[in-house]
């Protein structure tokens, strides 16, 4: 685990190389690098020099108190706002997304808390909204519903009883399952996901938890936002902990413990030692281990 500085202002380094072939791009690099990111609105600084690694093929989680920046950030990263400085790094060539059309056409896809779903449509017309196939001038629904259900499959989304039955009958992990179901079809190659498991119950959170580590696995990029650190730990493969709106530590989850999460979360420093890594203080505080 690295820590960075809460004052200090200088470019954060990165602990850790991706743990697979699948992690990075042929070149080495991640898919999105985040570098010197900062946002303010107004007086407000909210977000201060953050330089993030995002690989493929990996669950980046993002932590931080309510304030510390998370939102903000997503959102720089889906085109909803444009960051003050810095710059974003898109399959090693730098980028501009001015809109969430231009970070949907590069293939980043965010699937916010309200997963902005129709519950009057059924799954195959939510899953095609906006990218209906035609066939002679008429929607090709018998090619919608294979294309829909093979991305259900792919997914290995098992417990729908029907993808013709209306969204608004869902439970709330299978609509967030739709949700991610339809930014994949999109060829989404980065997936933010916020706040996924929120309100869920413990089988629908099991279900989404599945469908994150799935995405995963096929070699999507993977955001999560969450304040579940139960649920971060059970999917993450690195972590970055924000706090009023500077990168407090990131790196493998392995370096981590929710006890140091939470420590970095309230005060931007944590004293413990996980694993391998060493947590490095920010100038002038004491990490409580010296003699």
């Amino acid at each position: 685990m690295v820590a960075h500085s809460a004052g200090d202002g200088a470019a954060p380094a990165h602990a850790g190389a991706a743990s697979s072939g699948s992690a990075t791009l042929s070149n080495g690099t991640a898919l999105l690098q985040l570098r010197g990111i900062s946002k303010s609105f107004g007086p407000v600084q909210a977000l201060a020099d953050i330089d993030l690694d995002i690989p493929a093929g990996q669950v980046t989680a993002l932590a931080g108190d309510n304030g510390a920046g998370k939102s903000t950030l997503i959102k720089c990263i889906a085109g909803i706002h444009q960051p003050s400085s810095g710059q974003l790094i898109w399959n090693g060539k730098p980028v501009h997304v001015h809109s969430p059309k231009e970070a949907t056409d590069l293939g980043i896809a965010t699937v916010y808390q309200d997963l902005a779903l129709c519950d009057n449509l059924d799954i195959v017309q939510n899953m095609m909204l906006g990218h209906e196939k035609l066939h002679l001038g008429l929607l090709d629904e018998v090619s919608m519903e294979l294309t829909a259900k093979k991305t259900l499959a792919d997914l290995r989304v098992s417990t729908v009883r029907s993808i013709r039955q209306q969204v608004g009958s869902l439970s709330g992990g299978q609509r967030q399952a739709v949700a991610v179901a339809k930014a994949i079809m999109q060829d989404a190659r980065l997936v933010i996901m916020d706040e996924p498991t929120a309100a869920l119950g413990v089988t629908q959170t099991e279900l989404v938890l599945n469908l994150i580590t799935q995405l995963a696995s096929t070699g999507h990029a993977v955001i999560v936002v969450s304040h579940n650190l139960t649920d971060v730990f059970r999917v993450a493969d690195r972590l970055a902990v924000l706090y009023l709106g500077r990168l407090a530590a990131s790196g493998p989850a392995s370096e981590f413990d929710p006890q140091s999460v939470v420590d970095l979360m309230t005060t931007g420093t944590s004293s413990r030692t996980v694993g391998n890594g060493s947590l490095q203080a920010a100038p002038g505080v004491s990490t409580g281990s010296e003699g």
